[in-house]
């Protein structure tokens, strides 16, 4: 009797072994194949750009034609046209953040669990507030924290005074024009209760339309600051936010604000 229960408790462990290790060969699988489309889409981006950006000699004058913004919008024209939800691209030097922006507002969260060519992906992809305009002055981006580093998985990195310092400047372009923020600050946060009061819901903005409420808002971010970069937003600059999960608390959340400079 007790060599079969020995004999079923082997078994068992040999079943529950082969299903994990099946299952961690699929996310692996999964993981890198999403890693490996994702990457496809930033070099072809970053084809067109060297090829827009080619050093002329000393003194060589640029042919007359397309203008500069003109000659940027090359950079995202084709997947613009493979899939009309995108919004822009957002890109930091250094990091693995290099992708799309997807905006879907009558359906906000249609990429969450989705990739750029529609298919399901667990990594989802970069979207942009539904009730944000991807053309106006204040943008908060979503993603997923993932945990082999893709999409937003290294954003937590800016919880750290130095490295934020050394990665001080977030590209977000729209498709017509080229955007550089310079970081202000990060900070926790978490999603509360929709009925819950005396909370900072950052979430909830999508526009600061006049000096008070800019005022407010940065009043806020102000006490949930992580550090000071120097970078002091004025009203009128465009405000990016970039947003995912923390594993800090409950529905926790880890913020980046960057600000563009009025006229730049």
């Amino acid at each position: 009797m007790k060599k079969n229960v020995r004999r079923l408790a082997t078994l068992v462990f040999v079943a529950v072994f082969a299903v994990s290790a099946g299952l961690l060969a699929r996310d692996l699988l999964r993981s890198n194949r999403e890693k490996a489309d994702n990457q496809a889409l930033a070099r072809q981006v970053q084809q067109v750009r060297d090829a827009i950006h080619i050093s002329l000699p000393e003194g060589a004058q640029l042919p007359q034609g397309p203008t500069e913004e003109e000659l940027i919008l090359a950079e995202y024209a084709a997947l613009a046209q493979e899939n009309s939800d995108l919004a822009g691209w957002l890109w930091i030097e250094d990091t693995n953040i290099d992708y799309p922006v997807m905006h879907t507002p009558e359906d906000p969260e249609y990429y969450l669990r989705r990739s750029f060519e529609k298919k399901r992906a667990i990594s989802g992809t970069l979207f942009l507030d539904g009730k944000c305009d991807p053309a106006g002055d204040y943008a908060i981006i979503y993603g997923h924290h993932m945990k082999d580093g893709s999409m937003f998985g290294d954003l937590d990195e800016y919880q750290n005074l130095e490295y934020a310092q050394a990665h001080p400047v977030i590209r977000f372009d729209t498709l017509d024009e080229v955007r550089e923020y310079e970081v202000v600050t990060a900070f926790f946060s978490k999603i509360y209760r929709v009925n819950e009061t005396g909370t900072f819901q950052y979430y909830q903005y999508t526009e600061l339309p006049d000096q008070e409420a800019f005022q407010e808002y940065f009043d806020q971010i102000g006490k949930l600051a992580l550090y000071d970069t120097g970078v002091e937003p004025a009203y009128g600059d465009r405000i990016l936010v970039l947003s995912t999960c923390s594993y800090h608390t409950k529905n926790g959340r880890f913020v980046v604000v960057a600000c563009q400079r009025a006229g730049d």
